[in-house]
């Protein structure tokens, strides 16, 4: 009986471990699973902010509110259709933040209209932008050698169209969200010093022009302000000198061009002239003698600037062609072919085309009494035409060898009723001195300008001198 009873005890015994193994076990299940699900509880939740950091995250969220949005790179930026731009940027401004820029460079003879073919342009674009305002006409006078630049937005049509017609003045084109076009000419601030040359010639007017630290364009200058007193090509004597006074141009203390001659002296075989830069009040330019006659007559004495008289007025002369004596009525002047040839006068085209052994011809008519003629051209000013009326120093046509002609030159004549004339020793007429009104204020300006020029060659004198 004792026995079962430690049996039964025993028994129990194990039942009650076995219970309490399996009940730790369970309870230690739940508290794995308790404790996994309470760390991933705790991991994801942030731990409360301080006050400072509070402070802080308000501070920098403001911040970045007010901050501006940055410009995107045009080159660079690629936009997704997706995403919806912010109200208060336009079409057109998101149209300039994708502007592609190309380049064409403007060939001889190249038209704004073949630009537009050439680069797939839309020629309706081109006509809003030639008559969007007066300014829009100044794309018409492009120049070959120079650039344009055409940018395209992201629907690839026309947005700008840039035109630089000189260092300080760009010529600008912007299209409009309504399609038409805004033009204008911006202009950068230039500096005009007054600076000075003196030269004296030892082989040619353009030579020693250049090596005096000239600019072709201030030479040819000169030689337009005294062409209707000094023939350069027959007249210019070695120990010939002129001095002047003229425009350097200047941006950001950065000099980029010449401007205007504004006074002048030339002494040509021992004589002097001298020729003032005025402007008169309603803007009209031109150079006078210092006592106000105008230095322009009514005839240039010759139709190429700087060409060499390869045969000159002879009624006796043996024609090179024909091998016999025949009257040369007019001066050849000697240059290669296309070398552009100028109007000696104002006048009216009475003849243009083929003439005997003159080959092409142009004939002006100078009022009633005067004529000149301008032979052996290789062709003709292609906008002119019989009738055309033509300025002074306007280009007629080209130097070539047409007609009975052993090489390029130009024939020039110069007729008085009907006479042929020596071009070279025939009076020219002179044009209106300045008007009486203006006189005063030209004399002033006048002796200013001779007083600073004087000043300018005794300064050389003395350095010269030392």
């Amino acid at each position: 009986m004792r026995y079962q009873n430690d049996l039964l005890q025993a028994s129990t015994t194990i039942e009650r471990k076995k219970t309490s193994r399996v009940t730790h076990l369970i309870i230690g299940l739940i508290c794995a699973i308790l404790a996994t699900a309470s760390y991933a509880f705790f991991a994801a939740k942030p731990a409360p902010l301080t006050s400072n950091e509070i402070a802080l995250t308000i501070s920098d969220i403001t911040t970045n509110i007010e901050q501006p949005i940055k410009p995107l790179d045009p080159i660079n930026t690629t936009f997704d259709a997706s995403v919806t731009a912010p109200k208060n940027i336009t079409r057109q401004s998101m149209q300039s933040l994708s502007t592609v820029w190309q380049e064409h460079k403007i060939k001889h003879g190249e038209s704004l209209s073949a630009i537009f073919s050439t680069n797939k342009l839309n020629k309706a674009d081109l006509h809003k932008i030639i008559n969007a305002n007066d300014i829009g006409s100044q794309f018409a006078t492009i120049l070959p050698g120079e650039s344009l630049m055409i940018g395209l937005n992201i629907t690839g049509e026309l947005s700008h169209l840039t035109y630089k017609k000189s260092p300080y003045e760009e010529l600008k084109a912007t299209r409009r969200e309504d399609g038409s076009f805004n033009v204008e000419l911006n202009q950068k601030e230039v500096e005009r010093r007054i600076s000075s040359a003196s030269v004296i010639i030892h082989s040619s007017l353009f030579v020693d022009g250049l090596n005096a630290g000239l600019s072709e364009q201030t030479i040819m200058q000169l030689a337009d302000i005294f062409a209707w007193d000094i023939d350069f090509a027959l007249d210019i004597r070695e120990n010939d000198q002129f001095s002047i006074l003229y425009e350097s141009l200047y941006i950001n203390n950065k000099k980029i061009d010449t401007g205007n001659i504004l006074a002048a002296e030339f002494i040509n075989q021992g004589r002097t002239t001298k020729a003032i830069r005025y402007k008169d009040p309603t803007g009209k330019a031109s150079y006078y003698s210092p006592d106000g006659n105008s230095m322009r007559k009514a005839f240039i004495r010759t139709p190429i600037p700087l060409a060499r008289v390869s045969s000159g007025f002879n009624l006796k002369r043996k024609h090179p062609v024909l091998n016999r004596i025949r009257a040369h009525k007019g001066v050849d002047y000697a240059a290669s072919t296309g070398t552009p040839i100028k109007a000696t006068g104002n006048g009216k085209i009475s003849f243009r085309g083929k003439q005997h052994g003159y080959g092409n011809v142009v004939i002006i008519q100078h009022g009633q009494r005067y004529s000149t003629l301008y032979a052996h051209m290789s062709k003709f000013h292609k906008r002119q035409r019989v009738g055309s009326h033509v300025k002074q120093g306007e280009i007629i046509g080209y130097v070539g060898k047409t007609g009975l002609a052993t090489g390029s030159h130009l024939h020039y004549e110069f007729r008085i009723d009907g006479v042929h004339k020596n071009p070279l020793t025939v009076s020219l007429i002179k044009s209106e001195p300045i008007l009486k009104k203006y006189k005063a204020a030209f004399l002033a300006t006048s002796k200013s300008l001779l007083n600073q020029l004087e000043e300018f060659k005794s300064t050389q004198l003395a350095q010269k001198s030392q």
